[in-house]
């Protein structure tokens, strides 16, 4: 039986390794075993103690593309972008100095193909100020593998806001990133790319017509309408320190015209039906007691849904939303369609409260399909795919890795680490043709580095001695043949892993921000 796969960094800030691992991992075989994801020994998850390898099923490999320390080919040193996974306005150098430098973070991936090169593009969440940044995948030369492709906006966004979600709009041929800020710095910024995969001008434009909140996932379909996932935690009610209220809206943006967002459109909000047809707002959830979070999270769930529109902008999308009635949720991070159903299932995860004292519904949130009869329908039904628990929790980023193979990563933060004495993991949700996920099998166990050990041991304190996150989190999971057209939407094409063309991605966040390439063991992209 083949050998778990292990891999990390070692040491802060330098070049990394992957390394095979000595024995096998405690874990099962998986069920699937022709699929590269399932087809192997399970890891375990990994404990929150010390230094930790990453480690893989044994059916996947994987080696680095991008890390913290790389030199960007062109440099704004004024402002301190100069790297790619950190910013050198505070200090010169990736160190485990309590004044270390502002980490930056590459979240959210998107390959692109373009004239037969491989890009891979991703917007930095943290540190002074966002960028955006291009990784090119043929390029062997560290000094010339990592390009800035803006830094800066316009207008009132000069200095633009850091970025979380990213996704490519083939019809306005652009990168379209949010920002997850409450309004009005939150919101949707577009870059436009020629057809070379160069950036046009070089700046970043707000979209202001797609509102202003604490946006997160973003995602296309073949109508030209723009997915959004709002990422706002919520208050704790009375009486209950742990838990949150639902506070976060899914939204889609219908344009005018698909290839130019500017012309403005409506943007609508995801409202939730009761049995007797009455709307869930966010009133009925203001204590985060109410009936219908349990029932939204019970196996079998079935709602009727509508989209309202929401049409007061002024004080941002999240209140806009709430005004028109729409349904918030615990925390919803990111959304993909699935692919072979004609844009008809729309799934989307549930964070949670991400802390195992939580004593309220939803406390492990969940992930969500949404069935319409197609992508512009005013009406659907909602129910849930995967019910979340302590030990399966967070779930954030998302992609699918075949039709019925659902790829699914942790942000459990700290707290829940040290709760569980466990670190990230991924996993895939094998669904059946309803929807219903049939089980998970782990397909990574996140380890940690040297950097973000450091930085979980000696956290944040007032005043910004320290400026960066504690353990390492996974992002950016992402599965695509890099098609730049209509045809490339992803959910348009059904996945074939390392064949023909299908590449897949991962970021390891914080601690050195390492970006992975994942393979088969067997050999191939």
């Amino acid at each position: 039986m083949k050998a778990i796969k292990k891999s990390g960094l070692l040491g802060a800030g330098i070049g990394l390794v992957a390394v095979a691992a000595a024995g096998v991992l405690p874990g099962s075989a998986a069920a699937n075993s022709g699929s590269p994801f399932t087809g192997g020994v399970q890891p375990a998850a990994n404990p929150r103690e010390g230094i930790q390898d990453n480690a893989l099923i044994s059916s996947l490999d994987e080696s680095s593309v991008a890390w913290g320390n790389l030199p960007l080919e062109n440099p704004d040193t004024a402002k301190g972008v100069t790297r790619y996974g950190y910013n050198t306005s505070k200090s010169s150098v990736l160190t485990q100095d309590p004044n270390e430098t502002y980490k930056t973070e590459p979240d959210k991936n998107v390959y692109l193909t373009f004239n037969g090169h491989h890009y891979l593009y991703q917007g930095h969440e943290l540190g002074p100020q966002g960028y955006v940044t291009r990784v090119d995948l043929d390029q062997t030369d560290p000094a010339k593998k990592v390009r800035l492709m803006a830094d800066t906006g316009s207008g009132a966004d000069a200095k633009p806001p850091t970025f979380d979600g990213i996704t490519w709009d083939p019809f306005s041929h652009q990168l379209l990133l949010t920002s997850e800020a409450t309004a009005p710095t939150g919101g949707v910024f577009a870059l436009k790319l020629d057809a070379n995969g160069e950036a046009t001008d070089h700046v970043l434009h707000r979209l202001p017509a797609l509102g202003s909140g604490g946006y997160e996932g973003i995602q296309n379909d073949p109508d030209g309408n723009v997915w959004i996932v709002e990422d706002v935690g919520g208050a704790a009610p009375a009486g209950h320190p742990n838990s949150k209220i639902p506070n976060s809206y899914v939204y889609r943006f219908e344009p005018k015209n698909k290839a130019d967002l500017t012309k403005g459109g409506t943007l609508e909000a995801l409202q939730v039906l009761r049995a007797n047809g009455k709307p869930v707002t966010a009133a009925d959830l203001a204590t985060g007691q109410d009936a219908v979070i349990a029932q939204l999270h019970t196996d079998g769930a079935a709602f009727r849904t509508a989209w309202v529109q929401v049409e007061d902008l002024a004080a941002g999308s999240t209140a806009g939303a709430a005004k028109a009635g729409a349904t918030p949720f615990k925390r919803p991070e990111n959304g993909v369609f699935r692919p072979g159903t004609g844009f008809r299932e729309f799934y989307f995860t549930e964070t949670g409260d991400t802390n195992a004292d939580s004593d309220l519904p939803g406390a492990f949130g969940a992930v969500f399909r949404l069935s319409q009869s197609g992508p512009s329908s005013s009406t659907g039904r909602l129910s849930p795919a995967v019910i979340g628990d302590v030990r399966h929790t967070g779930l954030d980023n998302i992609s699918f890795a075949t039709k019925d193979q659902l790829l699914l990563v942790e942000d459990a933060g700290d707290t829940l680490h040290g709760q569980r004495n466990a670190l990230d993991s991924g996993y895939v949700a094998v669904l059946d043709e309803g929807g219903k996920s049939k089980g998970l099998v782990r397909w990574l166990a996140e380890g940690r580095d040297a950097s973000a050990t450091y930085d979980a041991l000696f956290p944040p304190m007032s005043g910004g001695a320290t400026f960066n996150d504690g353990d390492n989190e996974i992002t950016g999971i992402h599965v695509s043949d890099g098609d730049p057209s209509v045809r490339g939407i992803l959910g348009a094409k059904v996945p074939t892993p390392f064949a023909h063309g299908w590449r897949a991605f991962w970021t390891q966040q914080h601690g050195d921000n390492v970006t992975w390439e994942l393979r088969s063991a067997t050999g191939g992209h």
